[in-house]
């Protein structure tokens, strides 16, 4: 089930979530999972689901969150899982039915103008940097939520934050024949919410209130050496470097490789992430 429209305001995002980035995430969902989960866990923890609830997982992805929030609120309640990508939504569905979780449903969507039903909060799991406009994304994601209810979700800081990002994105640059332009500031992407004022701008002027953004430090998994190079090669600005030079693909995974395994050990790589996690009513 649909309620897209390619030519809506987040067309680019659209196509890149089914074309470029829906496949990619497909073929790591484990490994992505698996990175992710503390991250998302903390930010659920703020949510606090109960049992009988319903809610919205907005940028839903191959449902790991989704499926998560539907054993918290149980039988009795329902948990909607949104995204643009057909992909991994189709993973999505495999997985609620291999669970038999029918208080899960997912709809391809644009959380951005999507008229939802009424529910009692929302959640996200690094699936709200990429609208176009994201205080009209918030309005409308306000607009579904009880006058009691809630949105708690989790983003990335500034890139500078992040090693888990710069450590291979240092390693590859020397090898490009020039730097890559650094993105405007604000624009959607994974560090969109960076800057903690706008971020905070931006759920005030959607008409959010008690608005708590605090910062979350931890290191993600990224499992073995080979994983761990194979899934830097394919993630946020190092993947879209890689894409524009394909030639230079196998030079970079050496440099990608070398560069990770200062921070491998037992448990295999490990690097530091800096995130936000935001709960607001």
């Amino acid at each position: 089930m649909t309620a897209l429209d390619p030519d809506g305001p987040n067309a680019a995002q659209v196509a890149y979530w089914n074309e470029t980035a829906g496949p990619s995430w497909v073929a790591m969902q484990d490994d992505l999972d698996r990175e992710l989960r503390e991250l998302g866990l903390a930010a659920m923890a703020a949510l606090a689901p109960r049992a009988g609830e319903r809610l919205i997982d907005i940028g839903c992805g191959c449902g790991a969150t989704t499926l998560e929030l539907a054993r918290r609120v149980g039988p009795d309640g329902g948990v909607l899982g949104v995204d643009i990508s057909a992909p991994m939504l189709g993973v999505a569905r495999e997985r609620a039915a291999a669970e038999g979780l029918a208080q899960a449903s997912f709809l391809q969507a644009d959380a951005q103008v999507l008229a939802f039903e009424p529910v009692d909060g929302a959640f996200s799991r690094f699936g709200v940097m990429f609208f176009e406009d994201p205080v009209a994304a918030f309005a409308n994601i306000r607009a579904a939520v009880s006058p009691r209810g809630r949105v708690a979700f989790v983003c990335w800081r500034a890139l500078g934050e992040n090693p888990w990002m710069t450590v291979p994105m240092a390693a590859i640059l020397p090898l490009l024949p020039a730097p890559p332009p650094p993105p405007a500031p604000g624009a959607p992407g994974p560090f969109a919410f960076a800057d903690r004022d706008r971020l905070f701008a931006i759920l005030r002027d959607a008409g959010f209130a008690d608005i708590s953004i605090e910062p979350l430090d931890a290191q993600v998994a990224w499992g073995d050496l080979d994983t761990a190079t194979r899934l830097a090669m394919r993630l946020g600005p190092v993947g879209g470097m890689v894409r524009e030079n394909p030639q230079l693909a196998g030079a970079m995974a050496g440099a990608i490789r070398v560069a990770l395994e200062a921070h491998a050990g037992a448990h295999g790589v490990r690097l530091d992430s800096a995130s936000w996690i935001v709960l607001a009513r």
